[in-house]
This record gives structure tokens, C-alpha cells and sequence, in this order.
């Protein structure tokens, strides 16, 4: 079978095969572009309560058996010395180089069986890990859920959905037939849903108070339609989130969710890790947007340091993928995440090019541009680059074009930068037309953005700085 080294054996090097790759546009499956409006939609977990429905669109992986917390403890950077039952982590793991791999959540449902949910960079990389050592655990794959299903019928072994915003814990009350238990942030519990026992997740996708539940798929039907029927007994406008509006919500609430896997480069581990990869694998045929291109693929990893991500780090753990890396890089230099808040007139600029005679700058998708797989702009201080936007979309919450990326440690909270927007040259993409670049003015903003995030995630990344 073709392997991932062979698809970058065919290219003059990988950035050029992810920069040409036709796989289009990057979907989240089968939910219902809008509900009622991607305006509305946005709003919702601002102002009442919104529904969204994660069930198609992430791998879920299930690692069981006696090794199981050794394996996983040896894969991801995280220290699992108080990951108990019932408790939920970001997991995060990284290449020996110390460049990240993906993350996912990862739930611990018994002593001896985890659940991971998240892209497939990691789900893969987790897979490897267990094929190629001697650890006692099983692992079931449950892939995302087809792009482009052409009307053929959709399984997964679970259904997933999450409720936010101000108004949900009324709802819960509501569906659980009573108070629900009190949920400390990234734990989990049992409640009520009508006549079902599910596990609940206490998170915050959006930045307000939220559970994410989950059970087996053949209650999806019966479990959507009971949340829906509580918020109408609660007298809560409840509004299904569609999948346009769902990936805006991280731009306030500031998590990247498709960093570049850096794993197309080095020898070893990673050498063997391409040629285990199929051809057809999520890092084959994935894709790269925007105005930064290198010839040297390294250029667009990140480390967990860069993306905030530092304190998991289990440095007391006698080994895992990646430490003597991490503990080189520690002190850095390292970048920075940021959120970047674009100009409003220079992207009303972009935006009246398209009405205009001649070759337009780079169309803005609404609610999100979302026409890669990992986005790569560049911004720049002068003619100097001194970050990277990777991941942008609308809030109508705020009224603001947003993006999230790294900077340059130097690089201050305030200080207007320079983003280019568009590709420079003619790539193969099918999700990108005939256009020129722009220059849009960007200000560098908090992390989170939206203030309840900042201010109501406990014990989260999103509030911790890291060393």
C-alpha cells in the first residue's frame, strides 16, 4: 500500500504537496450548515444557550487494557499523576524533536480505559505508538465521520453534543429532573437526560458555563429531542449551533485546533512513523493556506510552549516521547499565541475587491475562510516577519474579523503588525481562486479574546501562563 513517504517522494518537498493538495474546502460533516442563522448561531452561547452537535466531526479513539495508562502517559506530554476516574485532560503529544503532533480530550472511564476525541493527526500518531511497542492495551478507531457522506448513512459509536451559555444550567436542571451535581471544571459526572444516564463533561468551549455529554449513537435521536423539549419547558431559547458557526467559536475562546503535524520531517521514529502513514491519511492529502510559503517544512510547526500548552508537561515522569527535546526548548526563544483583530477597513477593502473589475485580493468567507486544512499568513513588523496567523474567522459577538497565531516573544499586547492575506502565487488547491494579496493592519489582542473566557475558565491553558 502507498505510504505518506511515497505521496512526499512525488513532490519536490512537502510544503509544495500540502500547498497543491485538491482535497477542497475543510468540512465539519453532516450537521446542517444553519440552523436558523450563523448570526444567531454565534450569539447564542453569548446571550441564552446554544446546541452544538460534535458527533461528526472528530476521531474518537478508545485505548484499553492494563498499559494503558503507562502507554498513554509515555505518548502525550502530559503528566497523568492525578488524572483519576472521571476526569478529563487536553491531551497533547509531540515528535521526538519536540514539535506537536495534534491534540485531543481524553477521558478516563475506568483504570484501565481512556477515551481520546479530536483530529486525526493524533488519533494516527497514538495508533503508531501501540503498533510498534510492546504495550498490553487495544485500541478502537472510530474515524470522523465522511466529508462528503453523497447521502450514504452515517454510524459512529457515540453521539456527542455540548450545551453553552448563560441560560444552560436551566436546561440542565430541566433535563435532569432536578439540580444537576455540582461539576468542577474538566470533570465528569452522571445526570439525567429524560430516561437516560449519560456522562457529562464540565467545559467551556464558548467562554460560559457548559457540560458536553455523550452516549451510545443510537441514542442520539433521543437524547437531541429531549434536550430540545427541556429548554422549551425551561423557557430557554436553545439554538442548534450549525457547522458554519461552530469552528468560530475557539477564536474567542482562543485554542488553535489545526496546528500543522510536525511530523514530515526526520529520521528514526519519523522515518518509519511516514512510511506506516497511508497515502490516503489525513496528513497525505491535508492541505496549507496562506501568504507564508518555505521550502523547509519545519517552518510551520509549533511547540507546546508556543501554544500555551507548557504547564501540562509532565517533567517528573521518568520518560515520554519528546522530554530531552521539550527540556531544550524550554528557555526558548520561543513565539507567543496571540489573538490578532483585524482592521476594519482593510478587510471591507478586501471584501469590495470582489465588485470590482480586474483580479480581487483573496475572497473572506463568512462566518470563516476556512480553505485549508492548517492555515499559515504572515505578519509582519515592516519587512520583517514576526508571527504567523493560523487559524481566522468572524465574530459577530464582537463585530470582528479574528485570527489566532504566534508571535515573536518581543511582540506586545497593543502593537499594531502587518498580516498579508492571500497566496502568492497559483497553487493547486481547488479551494483557492485567481487572486491577488493584501495587506490587512492587525492589533495584537488578549488570548482569550471574549472576557468571560479570560475571566471564568478555572484552572484552564487558557488562563495559565507557562515558563
Amino acid at each position: 500500500m502507498p505510504s505518506l513517504s511515497d505521496v512526499i517522494a512525488q513532490n519536490a518537498n512537502p510544503v509544495e504537496m500540502l500547498r497543491n493538495s485538491k482535497i477542497g474546502m475543510y468540512v465539519y460533516p453532516v450537521v446542517a450548515p444553519e440552523f436558523t442563522n450563523w448570526r444567531d448561531e454565534q450569539r447564542a452561547w453569548r446571550d441564552s444557550a446554544v446546541l452544538f452537535d460534535q458527533t461528526h466531526h472528530m476521531d474518537e479513539l478508545i485505548v484499553e487494557g492494563p498499559d494503558a495508562a503507562a502507554f498513554l502517559a509515555h505518548v502525550g506530554i502530559n503528566g497523568f499523576g492525578n488524572f483519576d476516574l472521571n476526569r478529563a485532560k487536553h491531551f497533547v503529544p509531540v515528535t521526538p524533536a519536540g514539535h506537536v503532533v495534534g491534540d485531543m480530550i481524553i477521558f478516563r472511564e475506568r483504570d484501565d480505559k481512556f477515551i481520546l476525541v479530536g483530529r486525526a493527526p493524533t488519533a494516527n500518531w497514538t495508533k503508531f505508538q501501540a503498533a510498534v511497542g510492546k504495550w498490553k492495551v487495544r485500541l478502537i478507531h472510530d474515524p470522523r465521520s465522511d466529508s462528503r457522506p453523497d447521502g450514504e448513512r452515517i454510524m459512529r459509536t457515540h453521539y456527542r453534543f455540548q450545551i453553552q451559555g448563560p441560560d444552560a444550567p436551566k436546561i440542565f436542571e430541566k433535563m435532569n429532573g432536578g439540580p444537576v451535581p455540582e461539576i468542577k471544571f474538566f470533570h465528569v459526572d452522571w445526570i439525567n437526560i429524560g430516561g437516560r444516564r449519560v456522562q457529562a463533561l464540565r467545559h467551556g468551549m464558548s467562554g460560559a458555563p457548559g457540560l458536553e455529554v455523550w452516549g451510545p449513537y443510537a441514542d442520539k435521536h433521543y437524547i437531541q429531542s429531549t434536550i430540545l423539549q427541556a429548554a422549551r419547558d425551561a423557557g430557554v431559547n436553545l439554538v442548534q449551533c450549525g457547522s458554519r458557526a461552530y469552528s468560530t467559536n475557539t477564536l474567542e475562546s482562543g485554542w488553535i485546533p489545526s496546528p500543522l503535524p510536525g511530523i514530515y520531517t526526520g529520521g528514526g521514529m519519523m522515518a518509519e512513523y511516514r512510511d506506516w502513514l497511508g497515502a490516503d491519511s489525513y496528513e497525505a492529502v491535508g492541505s496549507i493556506g496562506g501568504s507564508y510559503v518555505s521550502d523547509n517544512i519545519e517552518d510551520y510547526y509549533v511547540n507546546p510552549f508556543e501554544l500555551g500548552y507548557g504547564f501540562y508537561i509532565g517533567w517528573k515522569k521518568d520518560d515520554f516521547i519528546g522530554k530531552a527535546a521539550l527540556a531544550t526548548m524550554k528557555d526558548g526563544p520561543n513565539r507567543k499565541k496571540v489573538t490578532f483583530e483585524w482592521n476594519k477597513e482593510d478587510v471591507l477593502k478586501v471584501i469590495a475587491s470582489g465588485f470590482e473589475e480586474g483580479t480581487p485580493y483573496k475572497w473572506i468567507d463568512f462566518p470563516q475562510p476556512n480553505y485549508a486544512s492548517s492555515s499559515a499568513d504572515m505578519v509582519m513588523l515592516g519587512d520583517r516577519m514576526v508571527g504567523m496567523s493560523m487559524f481566522n474567522g468572524f465574530s459577530f459577538n464582537e463585530r470582528c474579523m479574528l485570527s489566532l497565531g504566534v508571535v515573536d516573544a518581543s511582540v506586545e499586547e497593543g502593537d499594531v503588525l502587518t498580516m498579508k492575506w492571500g497566496e502568492p502565487d497559483d497553487t493547486g488547491k481547488t479551494s483557492t481562486e485567481t487572486h491577488r494579496q493584501a495587506e490587512i493592519r492587525v492589533r495584537v489582542a488578549p488570548t482569550p479574546y471574549a472576557r468571560e473566557a479570560r475571566e471564568n475558565y478555572a484552572d484552564s491553558w487558557r488562563t495559565k501562563t507557562t515558563g
